[in-house]
C-alpha cells in the first residue's frame, strides 16, 4: 500500500508530506487546493509522463517521493529482488522534474529508468481520474479494459508479435514481386544474349589465335614449299646436309686415332648430324599438319567475323565480352533467387497465418468468455450504485476483408494487431432503452458509477493494492452518493482506497480523513494538508462540506449525524 508521500516544489505545493494508512482515506477541501495535484504527483511515481510546466514557479527542480509497503512475494518484490534493488523493506520511488523538462527516476535510492518504473508499480496502485471518465468514452480503450479484466494482455502481445513479424514479410513479397516483374520483362533477352554467348563456345585468346591462324592458312602453300625443301636439303636428296656430314665425320673419327685432339671434333660433327636429324623429323612433323584447304580459310573467316561481331555488341574485347557474360549470368541468378526469396516468405507467411488465426481465436474466445463475466459483474455493482435496470453488455464486431494484403482467417475475417475483435461498451439506463455507445447517452452521474462499477470488478482480477479516486462523485449526490460511498468502504477492506471527494455522504465512510487548504503568504500560493484525526476536526469538516463558508450549529449537528451514521 501507499505509505507516505512527499512533494516539494510541484506546482502549487511548495513542500508536503503525507501518512497514509490501511482502509479508507479521503481529501476533501475547497476547489483549487491542490487535491488533483496529489493524484496527479502520484501518477507520476507510478510512471506518468513528466512535464517542465508541473516544476513551481520559480524553482529549478520538484521532487516527488513516495513509500510503497507490500507483501515480499508481490510481483513489486520479485522485479526488485531480480534487479538487486532489494525490495524486503519496501519500495521508496523518487522522481526528480527538472524545469528544463528532464525527469530522473530512482528507486530505492538508485537511479533507474522509467520503464523499470512502471514495471515495478504495475500492481501497486490504480488512479481513476477525470481522465479515467474521458478514457471510459473511447471505443479505441474498450479492448485494453477487456483484456485487463480477461488477463489476455500476454495472448494479445503474442497475437501483436505475429502480426508485426507478417506485415513486414507482406512488404517484402510485395517489394521483391514488383522487382521480379521488372526483371521478367528482360529476363527473355537476357536468356537470349547469354544463349548467344553460349553457343559460340569462345575460348579465352581466341580472337587472338585465330589471327595467327588465318595468317598460316594464308601463307600456306609457301610455308609447305619452303619445308618441304629444308627437309629434302637436309635428308632426303643424295648430297644431303647429312650425307655430307657424315661423310666429313668419318673421316675426322679415322685420323683422329693418329691424333687423339681430333676426336672431339669428330663427336661435334655427330652432335651437329644428330640435330640435323631431329630437325628433319619435326619439320616432315610440322609438314603434315599444314593446312592446304581452301575451305579451312574460309571457315577461320567466318569464326573471326563471329567473335568480332560479338565483341562490338558486348564491350569491343573478349575480356568485356566475358565480363558482360558473368553480369547478365547473375542477373539471370538473381532473378532466380528473387523468385526463391518470395517462396520462402510465402511459406513463412503460410506457418505464422496459421500460428496468428490459432491465437486470435482463442483470443477472441477468452474475451467473449470474460465478456459475458464482465457484463453480469457489472450489473451487479451498477445495482448497488441505484442503477439496477441498467443493462451493460460488451458488443463484438468483427471485419470481413478480401484484399489478399490483409491477415485474415479462412473465413476472411480480418485480423489486426490486437486480433480479430472490436468492441464496444453499450448502455441501457432505463427499461425500454436500446443499448447504445456510452459517449451517446451517459450523464455525468451514470458515467461515474460506470466507472466506480468497473473499477470494482477489475480490482477483483487485477491484484492492484491501492486504488485511487479523483472526482468519483462527479455528477451523483443524494443517495447515489451513499450507495458510492458504501462501495468504496466495501471495497477498502480488500484494498487501500484514497479519494478526493465534495461529498460529505461519501468522505462520513472514510476511516481517514485529510484537509487540503491553501494560503497566499507574500504573494505566493501554499498548499497544506492536515490529518484530521480528532474527532472534532473531522465534524468541522465535513460540516463545511454540507453548508459551505457558513457553518451552523445545525450543519454541526448534521455532520456529527452523518459520522454517526457510519459507526452504528
Amino acid at each position: 500500500m501507499l505509505s507516505e508521500l512527499a512533494i516539494k516544489n510541484f506546482a502549487i505545493i511548495d513542500d508536503i508530506r503525507i501518512s497514509f494508512q490501511d482502509g479508507f482515506s479521503v481529501l476533501t477541501g475547497e476547489t483549487g487546493t491542490g487535491k488533483s495535484i496529489i493524484i496527479e504527483a502520484v501518477n507520476l511515481l507510478l510512471g506518468g509522463r513528466a512535464s517542465a510546466d508541473l516544476v513551481r514557479s520559480g524553482c529549478d527542480t520538484a521532487e516527488l517521493e513516495a513509500f510503497f509497503d507490500f507483501d515480499e512475494r508481490s510481483r513489486a518484490a520479485m522485479i526488485l529482488e531480480e534487479q538487486g534493488l532489494g525490495g524486503s523493506e519496501g519500495l521508496i520511488v523518487r522522481r526528480v522534474i527538472s524545469s528544463s523538462g528532464k525527469s530522473r527516476v530512482f528507486i530505492n535510492s538508485r537511479h533507474s529508468t522509467l520503464d523499470l518504473l512502471k514495471q515495478v508499480t504495475f500492481n501497486l496502485a490504480g488512479i481513476s481520474s477525470q481522465h479515467a471518465h474521458q478514457g471510459l468514452l473511447k471505443e479505441e480503450n474498450h479492448l485494453d479494459i477487456l483484456d485487463e479484466f480477461a488477463e489476455t494482455t500476454d495472448l494479445k502481445n503474442e497475437v501483436r508479435n505475429l502480426y508485426q513479424t507478417i506485415i513486414p514479410l507482406k512488404r517484402k513479397i510485395r517489394e521483391l514481386t514488383q522487382s521480379l516483374d521488372t526483371k521478367r520483362k528482360e529476363q527473355d533477352f537476357l536468356e537470349f544474349q547469354i544463349n548467344e554467348i553460349n553457343d559460340a563456345a569462345i575460348l579465352p585468346n581466341e580472337d587472338e589465335d585465330l589471327e595467327k591462324k588465318r595468317k598460316a592458312l594464308l601463307n600456306a602453300s609457301k610455308i609447305f614449299e619452303a619445308v618441304n625443301r629444308s627437309i629434302h636439303e637436309v635428308h632426303d636428296r643424295e648430297g644431303s646436309l647429312i650425307e655430307k656430314l657424315s661423310f666429313l665425320r668419318d673421316g675426322m673419327e679415322r685420323v683422329s686415332m693418329a691424333d687423339e685432339s681430333l676426336e672431339k671434333i669428330a663427336q661435334q660433327f655427330s652432335g651437329t648430324i644428330f640435330e640435323l636429324q631431329d630437325i628433319a623429323s619435326e619439320l616432315r612433323d610440322f609438314s603434315s599438319t599444314i593446312d592446304l584447304d581452301p575451305a579451312s580459310l574460309e571457315i577461320t573467316d567466318q569464326r573471326r567475323d563471329l567473335i568480332s561481331r560479338l565483341k562490338r555488341k558486348y564491350g569491343g574485347s573478349l575480356d568485356a565480352l566475358f565480363d558482360a557474360y558473368e553480369a547478365m549470368q547473375k542477373k539471370l541468378f538473381h532473378t532466380t533467387e528473387i523468385e526463391r526469396q518470395i517462396e520462402t516468405f510465402e511459406n513463412d507467411i503460410h506457418v505464422f497465418s496459421k500460428k496468428i488465426e490459432q491465437k486470435a481465436k482463442k483470443l477472441s474466445s477468452l474475451r467473449k468468455t470474460a465478456a459475458k463475466k464482465l457484463s453480469n459483474l457489472a450489473k451487479d455493482e451498477l445495482d448497488a450504485l441505484e442503477m439496477g435496470k441498467a443493462k451493460f453488455e460488451v458488443a463484438f464486431s468483427s471485419g470481413i476483408t478480401n484484399d489478399l494484403e490483409d491477415i485474415a482467417t479462412v473465413d476472411r475475417k480480418k485480423i489486426g494487431p490486437d486480433g480479430m475483435d472490436k468492441i464496444r461498451f453499450l448502455l441501457s439506463p432505463n427499461p425500454g432503452e436500446a443499448l447504445k455507445p456510452l459517449v451517446k447517452i451517459v450523464s455525468g452521474g451514470e458515467l461515474s458509477r460506470i466507472v466506480l462499477a468497473l473499477k470494482v470488478v477489475l480490482s477483483k482480477s487485477k491484484s492492484l493494492e491501492t486504488l485511487i479516486f479523483d472526482e468519483v462523485d462527479a455528477g451523483i449526490g443524494g443517495a447515489i452518493s451513499e450507495k458510492v460511498g458504501l462501495k468504496l468502504k466495501q471495497l477498502s477492506q480488500k484494498h487501500q482506497v484514497v479519494c478526493i471527494t465534495h461529498l460529505a455522504q461519501i468522505a462520513k465512510y472514510a476511516t481517514n480523513q485529510f484537509r487540503i487548504s491553501k494560503d497566499v503568504i507574500d504573494g505566493r500560493t501554499f498548499t497544506a494538508i492536515v490529518p484530521l484525526a480528532e474527532e472534532t476536526a473531522r465534524i468541522e469538516e465535513i460540516a463545511r462540506m454540507i453548508g459551505g463558508a457558513s457553518i451552523t450549529d445545525a450543519t454541526l449537528t448534521h455532520a456529527r449525524e452523518l459520522l454517526d451514521q457510519t459507526l452504528s
